[in-house]
């Protein structure tokens, strides 16, 4: 019976050191800071969409920042502060703030991203930040292209909502292997003025419009690129404007791997690297 005991004691002290270990080798969470609010959007309901489905499917703990407010100056506490981002490994941007145009509040904003935080920005963050003759292709270095040069893309506006047909043209990189193709619902396709020569381009989205004279016309733009932002990892997508669409399995998967890959946990398949997938998650 002594002996039996003493195995069976043996037995939980080894079991307790491999739980341990195990544990002590399970790396932390990403700290990701999802930033919303503004004009235009759901902003309330997609919030919770985004934390939800990207926690579900990586190794991510998902804070927010959000402002109920619908006009294009939304009062986020971001503003006015350059250290927002204190303690967080990315900045998911999907505010919808047009008409904020002070260059010192832009650089304020753009700041976690110069010194090395890397940035998620969907749909209206594409819209935001943006002052001067913007509607014009910005030369580099201006101090209206700051933000752009930050994103890899400028664009300006939409056309009518209507499903658009999106295309993995970069099969071949981590954010996109092995994703297929698929057509979104209505949808607002986003215009590129230009693409800098920083940015690679990942899928386009495609969509065919009805003409005053009946005739239909196919307008075809960039909707998904990473940039490299002087080293710093950015992942974008304009696609996201409705709720079923950001909800949309395919959407969160994409939006998922783009925050994996900006923070470098993301393998050459497109799978999450060891500890940062789902089953790995501890809040």
């Amino acid at each position: 019976m002594k002996t039996h005991s003493l195995k069976i004691i043996a037995c939980i002290a080894f079991l307790g050191v491999a739980l341990h270990s195990s544990n002590a080798a399970s790396p932390r969470p990403i700290r990701a800071l999802l930033i919303t609010g503004g004009c235009c959007h759901e902003y309330g309901k997609q919030k919770d969409i985004l934390k939800k489905g990207i926690e579900a499917r990586a190794n991510v703990i998902v804070d927010q920042i959000h402002s109920d407010d619908k006009s294009t100056k939304p009062p986020l506490p971001i503003y006015g502060n350059p250290d927002y981002a204190k303690g967080y490994d990315v900045i998911i941007h999907d505010e919808c703030s047009a008409d904020i145009k002070d260059p010192a509040v832009i650089e304020g904003v753009l700041a976690p991203h110069r010194k090395g935080i890397p940035g998620v920005n969907l749909h209206c963050a594409m819209h935001c930040y943006r002052f001067g003759e913007y509607g014009k292709p910005v030369k580099i270095g201006d101090a209206n292209s700051h933000w752009f040069e930050y994103l890899g893309l400028q664009s300006t506006g939409h056309g009518p909502q209507e499903p658009i047909a999106i295309r993995y043209t970069d099969k071949s990189h981590a954010i996109t292997k092995d994703l297929a193709d698929w057509t979104s619902i209505k949808e607002e396709l986003y215009n590129n003025i230009q693409i800098f020569p920083t940015a690679k381009a990942l899928a386009s989205g495609k969509q065919t419009l009805k003409q005053k004279d009946g005739s239909t016309k196919d307008v075809d733009s960039v909707v998904t690129w990473v940039n490299d932002y002087k080293g710093t990892r950015v992942f974008c997508t304009t696609v996201g404007h409705n709720s079923a669409t950001v909800e949309d399995a395919r959407y969160l998967d994409l939006v998922t791997r783009g925050l994996l890959w900006s923070c470098g946990k993301l393998d050459d398949n497109g799978k999450p690297k060891n500890g940062y997938g789902p089953s790995s998650t501890t809040k």
